[in-house]
């Protein structure tokens, strides 16, 4: 894989630790959406916006959304016993997505490459209790592109 396919992946990944280190109570969306944007945009890539991370609760989709880009302070407010999906959408080239014919597959305008890594978290007791894992992941791809 290129150097800098490589380094996309890095940004992305390391953007969505950046978004859950906001997601305390006190908070905002906007703070997590924010950090991400900085975060990426700072490293010349660009953040979609077509697609976001979201409430999980009974349903896997729920409110409120998650967008990866925003200003700080805006948004619902963060408390304790929230559940949110943090799912940062990187692009190397420019933020524009197309959705194709066949409804589903999604990919960059430009058609340069793009990254995604998620997490599900839980607000609890302060602070984000991670859900989720990479290892099923890193068991497959290894430790190069982390």
């Amino acid at each position: 894989m290129a150097e800098e396919t490589l380094q996309l992946l890095r940004t992305t990944k390391e953007s969505l630790y950046v978004g859950i280190e906001h997601a305390v109570p006190g908070n905002r969306i906007g703070d997590i959406s924010n950090a991400i944007q900085q975060y990426c945009e700072r490293r010349n890539y660009s953040v979609v916006r077509e697609m976001c991370g979201h409430g999980v609760g009974r349903k896997l989709h729920e409110d409120p959304e998650v967008p990866n880009f925003g200003r700080r302070g805006t948004g619902p407010l963060l408390r304790n016993g929230m559940t949110i999906a943090i799912e940062p959408m990187i692009n190397m080239g420019g933020k524009n997505v197309i959705t194709e014919r066949d409804g589903w597959t999604t990919r960059t305008r430009d058609r340069k490459p793009s990254a995604h890594f998620e997490h599900s978290i839980a607000i609890h007791h302060g602070k984000p209790d991670i859900l989720s894992s990479f290892d099923p992941i890193q068991e497959v791809l290894g430790e190069r592109f982390i």
